[in-house]
């Protein structure tokens, strides 16, 4: 795990359910020796659904920046979301020790994102990191930016 990475995500529902999209900024560190330039040392990524829940899309934007690396990193992971933060960290151990139910016994929602979101965990080293929405943070407000164009990429 040689490869430094910095992601911001972020998701965006127009109608909670509604059309959603999802939306990552990936930063790789400087010191790559496949980038001499420094030229190719970030990635924007975004997506879309028709018909879907904000949490989905917040599950979604980590997803995929995960699943966009092709080798082990170690990564600093910001998320507005406290679902997600929280989900992933902290009671996602519980989860899978009760069969993927909440401690009122009832099945876990999203299950099926946070299944794929842990497995993509399992390869990286990641850090963990709740930063608040909306409040001129530069990494967040560019995934804000790209999960609206998810959100306008499926209008198309």
């Amino acid at each position: 795990m040689t490869e430094t990475v910095i992601i911001y995500t972020d998701g965006a529902c127009k109608g909670n359910p509604g059309k959603g999209g999802w939306g990552a900024w990936l930063q790789y560190n400087e010191n790559n020796e496949n980038n001499e330039n420094n030229e190719n040392n970030e990635k924007e990524i975004f997506g879309g659904e028709n018909y879907t829940t904000n949490n989905r899309m917040e599950l979604m934007a980590a997803i995929q920046a995960l699943e966009f690396l092709k080798e082990p990193c170690v990564i600093e992971l910001h998320t507005d979301s406290s679902y997600v933060k929280n989900g992933i960290s902290k009671w996602i151990i519980n989860w899978k020790q009760r069969g993927w139910k909440t401690a009122n016994k009832q099945p876990v929602k999203n299950e099926d994102l946070w299944r794929r979101l842990d497995a993509a965990s399992e390869v990286h080293k990641i850090e963990w990191k709740w930063v608040k929405g909306h409040s001129g943070n530069y990494g967040n407000d560019k995934a804000d930016n790209l999960a609206n164009k998810g959100i306008t990429s499926i209008y198309n």
